[in-house]
């Protein structure tokens, strides 16, 4: 009996003994450092289970014990799911911080920049050919629905479901100005502020002008004075795809198009692009007292503004006399008087 005894309880302390040394070493190889050289992104797909997922990580170079990664995961005392989608691995990730951070669900977080005064069409282009979104473009968007911006996005995010939130930040941005707008502007509602808007975005790209640039629309505006502005008729002809790739024409100028402000009194029949924030505040908070009805490129990089025919007509001889130093000292020729000529 007491033989029995004593082969029990060496069998018993030698069981322990294996599963603790088990558990020692098993425990070391969760927190010691992994083999990956390199951070490296990884996506772990869709659907994946256990085996599929050890494999993906032994197959990319992140683990060398795929069965322990397993074995990690059903024995984990406080288990939580693993989230599909692109990880950022670190360096030498071991196996217990490799689980942390597949369970934590933080996947890579990617960027789509759309600079402001872009077309509809353009970002549609742009989302389209963004490979690591999915999805056909099915959602309906319009000249002027796209709030352009840097968006934040993940591996396997919908086109649609990134196009949606553009054109809700549009709507919260123009609301937001709507409300805030300064009082007797002669602007009907909020698609006539993203018009207007997207008329001052074409017009300047220095931010200390669109006030003013606002300001000279909304006083021709207030005596239905014509517009006239070239990139209104420009996107006309165009469409908003792709550059008109001349100067205006005679004919141009005098063409029939809701968009051609040299002849359709008023805003032009629509956006002509996609302000940003900037170019929707001027809108609605044009330049206080000043008193523009015309301005004309300085050649320099930015505008001339005038009061009245004379004064323009000043500006537009100095831009004339800019040209032709310029021409002279053998520089290509600035842009030409964008807008608001006589």
């Amino acid at each position: 009996m007491l033989s029995f005894f004593r082969w029990t309880l060496f069998f018993v302390t030698l069981f322990v003994a294996v599963i603790g040394g088990a558990l020692f070493v098993g425990h070391g190889m969760l927190v010691s450092d992994g083999p990956l050289s390199v951070s490296k992104r990884v996506v772990i797909p869709r659907g994946a289970g256990p085996a599929t997922m050890a494999k993906v990580l032994k197959d990319e170079g992140v683990l060398d014990h795929a069965i322990l990664f397993r074995v990690a995961l059903m024995v984990d005392p406080s288990p939580k799911p693993i989230k599909a989608g692109e990880y950022e691995i670190p360096a030498h990730a071991s196996m217990q911080s490799l689980v942390e951070l597949l369970q934590s669900g933080k996947v890579v977080q990617r960027r789509l920049t759309v600079p402001e005064g872009t077309t509809t069409a353009e970002i549609v282009e742009l989302v389209r050919k963004t490979d690591t979104l999915t999805g056909e473009i099915t959602l309906d968007v319009k000249e002027g629905d796209l709030l352009p911006e840097t968006y934040f996005y993940s591996r396997n995010d919908t086109r649609d479901g990134l196009l949606l939130r553009m054109k809700e930040a549009m709507e919260k941005t123009v609301d937001e100005a709507w409300r805030k707008r300064a009082a007797g502007l002669p602007i009907a509602n909020r698609r006539e502020v993203v018009i207007l808007a997207s008329m001052i975005e074409k017009e300047t790209a220095l931010p200390a002008e669109r006030q003013k640039v606002a300001a000279v629309f909304v006083n021709r505006l207030r005596i239905k004075m014509k517009l006239e502005s070239d990139p209104t008729t420009i996107y006309g002809i165009t469409g908003g795809k792709g550059t008109l790739g001349r100067d205006l024409t005679r004919a141009d100028l005098q063409s029939p198009s809701g968009y051609n402000t040299y002849v359709v009194p008023g805003l032009p029949s629509g956006p002509i692009c996609n302000p940003g924030r900037a170019s929707i505040l001027a809108a609605t908070s044009p330049a206080p007292r000043d008193r523009s009805l015309y301005f004309v490129a300085d050649g320099q990089g930015g505008h001339a503004f005038a009061v009245n025919i004379y004064e323009h007509n000043r500006n537009v001889a100095r831009w004339k006399e800019a040209q032709k130093q310029r021409q002279e000292q053998g520089l290509p020729a600035s842009p030409s008087p964008a807008a608001a000529k006589p």
